[in-house]
């Protein structure tokens, strides 16, 4: 038997020999799946190499689950197609929107959490799990400024989101540090508040303070090492909710692979209990 998931990476091309070769306990690696969705070649030959020796989370980005259309419906076959071929241990997307009117803007757009869009949300993954024929997990946004027409607070709205549609939670800390910092509100208050029980997976990252504003506006741009407020945050939440697997993402100014693993072995050392919140 394979041990359970404890904190895994985002997979590389220049790191695939490293991932491949490497054998620590509990370790599993994350792709974006729209990358993987072509007919064949060696894209796909490389992920079912890592495939046969870690297990594979699916983060997708681009099926616009927030917008006014339901999820394409192509786009939704080859994801389906990804998730037989490869039966990754989690799939996962965002509370966000993409598309509009046919158009595709290639970044996660915000959205006000009104009573409307819990109920086009609620269709949409619903739509997504019945294609899969699984559940997935829905990632908290990161926010930059404060949008009007609310209806609910972030952390009520996602407890309601899967108790109507039976979705998970995907919870993203960096996300939470960078929100609080943005809009003034407290990260800690709003973890202890977070749907727990819901939890499938929990990423870290990095973020950057804005080039103009500094550290007024704070980025997630995953192009860091994760900062020492969000280590003490994942603490937090593991010593109250209990570990879960846990991603540390990089997506820019990617350091070698032992560095990334140092970070890795970190997070499942601190999800232990074994490990102080912040890195030496």
């Amino acid at each position: 038997m394979s041990a359970p998931l404890t904190a895994g990476l985002g997979l590389k091309p220049e790191h695939f020999d490293a991932a491949l070769a490497e054998r620590a306990p509990g370790l599993w690696f994350e792709v974006h799946p729209e990358n993987y969705s072509v007919a064949g070649g060696p894209r796909l030959a490389w992920l079912e190499a890592i495939r046969r020796q870690h297990p594979l989370s699916l983060h997708g980005v681009s099926l616009s689950l927030a917008g006014e259309a339901p999820p394409d419906a192509l786009q939704l076959q080859r994801l389906a197609a990804l998730v037989r071929r490869f039966e990754p241990a989690l799939v996962s997307e965002h509370l966000a929107w993409s598309r509009f009117e046919g158009a595709y803007l290639p970044d996660l757009l915000p959205c006000p959490r009104s009573h409307a869009l819990l109920r086009r949300l609620v269709d949409h993954v619903d739509q997504v799990q019945q294609a899969l024929g699984r559940r997935i997990a829905i990632e908290n946004p990161s926010h930059y400024l404060h949008l009007p027409g609310h209806d609910w607070e972030e952390t009520d709205f996602l407890r309601e989101l899967v108790r109507r549609s039976g979705c998970g939670l995907l919870l993203d800390i960096n996300n939470v540090h960078v929100s609080a910092r943005n809009l003034g509100f407290d990260a800690a208050d709003y973890l202890d508040r977070f749907p727990a029980d819901a939890v499938m997976e929990i990423h870290l990252a990095g973020h950057t303070a804005d080039p103009v504003h500094g550290e007024t506006l704070l980025i997630d741009s995953h192009d860091a090492p994760v900062a020492p407020a969000v280590w003490s945050l994942y603490a937090r939440f593991v010593e109250r909710a209990g570990p879960r697997p846990t991603l540390v993402e990089r997506d820019g100014n990617v350091p070698a692979f032992d560095e990334l693993m140092a970070e890795r072995e970190h997070a499942a050392a601190v999800a232990e209990g074994l490990a102080a919140d912040t890195p030496a």
